[in-house]
């Protein structure tokens, strides 16, 4: 019989990307698939998606195996407690329960930037690395994943922290650049101020930047001076799906 696997899905504001994952080697066993988020993206008409995709992955996954899930949200024990680029209806939404109840099997919700930063920290660039790890993603806004020991630290949403009177990620995050057309110099004077806010408040061991924008990390992450060393993601998008996988293998 064939091996099955852990399935991920990473929930986002336009996609949704889905994967069977090898929890042990941090690799996926089968070809990513993605849809399209729906316009009105609330908890019911993306639980219809995603009861498709596991219709879709039956063959590669466990008839029990747990599933794991990201949404760009706080959540706290199982519960959306925000709502960043999906609909407002989430706020207040068991996650976990309406999925396991869809599914007919174990589901375990988890912040988006929370499951790449397990990734990273497993399979990536952050692997091996005892002490403070903070992975931060730049998009949209800016997420945040913080461990010690290789245990996360859920919801930091350090994205969110105020500096010079402004939430940060209006001002440092990828959106800004692209919104502002700043140049890679003008942008990385503004991560260079929030990094070393950051810095000064959590001392970290160790810094990963991940998002899209890290697959351009040379024009960037030399400008950048920070006590600690910061390297660009190495799973790149692939990262929620693994971190959603890993993490509902190690909770369920």
């Amino acid at each position: 019989m064939a091996k099955k696997h852990t399935l991920g899905i990473d929930i986002g504001g336009s996609g949704i990307k889905g994967a069977p994952v090898d929890v042990h080697k941090g690799e996926f066993a089968a070809d990513r698939r993605r849809v399209d988020t729906p316009e009105e993206s609330t908890p019911d008409a993306v639980a219809a998606l995603v009861e498709q995709m596991v219709d879709d992955f039956a063959d590669e996954i466990g008839a029990d195996t747990p599933i794991g899930l990201t949404v760009p949200a706080v959540v706290h024990h199982g519960v959306v407690r925000t709502a960043a680029n999906i609909d407002p209806s989430w706020i207040g939404t068991d996650a976990d329960d309406l999925f396991s109840q869809r599914l007919g099997r174990t589901v375990h919700v988890v912040n988006d930037a929370d499951a790449a930063g397990v990734a990273e920290v497993h399979f990536g660039a952050g692997r091996g690395n005892t002490g403070v790890v903070l992975l931060t993603t730049l998009g949209t806004g800016i997420g945040s994943a913080l461990f010690l020991g290789g245990e996360l630290v859920p919801n930091t949403e350090l994205g969110h922290l105020e500096i010079d009177g402004h939430d940060a990620e209006t001002r440092a995050a990828t959106s800004a650049r692209e919104r502002e057309d700043l140049s890679w110099e003008a942008w990385a004077e503004r991560l260079q101020r929030y990094y070393s806010h950051v810095e000064d408040l959590l001392w970290p061991d160790l810094i990963i930047v991940g998002g899209g924008v890290s697959k351009k990390a040379e024009k960037f992450l030399p400008l950048l001076h920070t006590r600690a060393p910061i390297v660009p993601a190495q799973l790149k998008n692939d990262a929620g799906i693994i971190g959603a996988a890993w993490h509902t293998q190690h909770l369920g």
